[in-house]
């Protein structure tokens, strides 16, 4: 070979060698993508839509993030995986926060970065037949379903306080969730707790007219409900990953309450077998508690701080803890996108 021939060989070779490069590169960047494991608290509905809708449409990977969703078994699970470093992130309520946090020690293992539910949609679902109406003290002597342990069932207490009753005014019948609505149906108790958005499935089977909603919100308990977790070792090791979870999470969460029908195809791509316009049933009272009065003149995402001490002060009495954790502990809101990112404009 001569000495011309071995050059333009050579050159031959570096041009491939860089067509190669190029070829490869997607595979490169898509490596470098942060791995993120979330928890739900419960299974896929349209109550999380926003999740679903970021994952399909690619807002995670547009913030360099490789996001993959599991179905949860309560807030309690979703907390304690977050807590243990199997999830690094997940969504669960803000009360079950407050009394993980004031029993541990040091620094608080998981914190909420991103209030989804600005009113936590606890509320207890009674058949009027039964004589049970908008008034909780229309509850007394009643038998109400709930699982063993659950937020709705143990924030009972609160609501009793505001609406001055005892907090045994009524007798609990405890059940699986999944035999909830059977029970209200074959009418062996009055009533039942529920997030208001999971009666829909009640709803199919009892005319909403002649079942009664007492959602907690309507008797003055200001109660944050689920928010999206971080843990707080991943917040300091990656703390791009965490802001870029909620900015793509908001994005779609904005996305959701202005187009919902939209948003349930991406449910529907995730569980086949829902019904998109019962999920989208399901989402319209799921916003009204999302994008309540406060997130609407605040931008979603945020608290406000007097409200959070009250809860906390409010869980500690009504759980009997014996440690109160700080506003502060419970939130790291360092990570909410601008506020004119976060408002409303559905």
């Amino acid at each position: 070979m001569n000495t011309h021939e071995f050059l333009s060989r050579r050159r031959l070779l570096q041009v491939a060698g860089a067509g190669m490069a190029t070829l490869a590169a997607p595979a490169v960047l898509a490596q470098k993508l942060t791995p993120l494991k979330f928890t739900l608290d419960f299974r896929i509905s349209g109550q999380v839509a926003p999740f679903l809708m970021a994952l399909a449409k690619g807002y995670y990977k547009d913030e360099g993030l490789d996001v993959s969703i599991d179905v949860g078994a309560g807030s309690v699970a979703s907390i304690t995986r977050v807590a243990s470093g199997a999830y690094q992130m997940g969504f669960g309520d803000i009360s079950s926060l407050i009394e993980f946090q004031s029993r541990a020690a040091g620094l608080p293992p998981v914190q909420a970065v991103y209030q989804y539910y600005n009113r936590a949609p606890f509320a207890i679902i009674g058949r009027k037949d039964r004589g049970i109406t908008t008034d909780f003290k229309s509850l007394a002597g009643k038998r109400i379903a709930a699982a063993a342990v659950e937020s709705t069932r143990r924030a009972w207490p609160m609501v009793a306080r505001k609406a001055r009753m005892k907090p045994d005014a009524f007798d609990w019948v405890t059940t699986d969730f999944s035999a909830r609505d059977n029970v209200v149906v074959r009418g062996d108790v009055d009533g039942a707790t529920y997030f208001h958005d999971s009666a829909v499935s009640l709803f199919q089977r009892i005319k909403p007219e002649e079942l009664s909603v007492l959602s907690y919100a309507s008797a003055g308990v200001n109660l944050y409900g689920n928010a999206v977790l971080a843990s707080t070792a991943f917040m300091a090791e990656q703390p791009q990953a965490v802001a870029g979870f909620v900015r793509a999470t908001n994005r779609a969460l904005i996305e959701t309450l202005a187009d919902p029908a939209a948003a349930m195809v991406y449910v529907k791509q995730r569980e086949p077998f829902l019904i998109e316009a019962v999920e989208l049933e399901r989402w319209k009272i799921t916003a009204s508690y999302v994008a309540a009065a406060d997130a609407r003149s605040d931008g979603v995402g945020a608290v406000r701080k007097l409200f959070v001490e009250q809860q906390v002060d409010e869980v500690v009495e009504v759980f009997g803890l014996k440690t109160r954790p700080s506003a502060d502990a419970v939130y790291n809101l360092s990570f909410l996108p601008p506020k004119s990112q976060r408002m409303v404009i559905a």
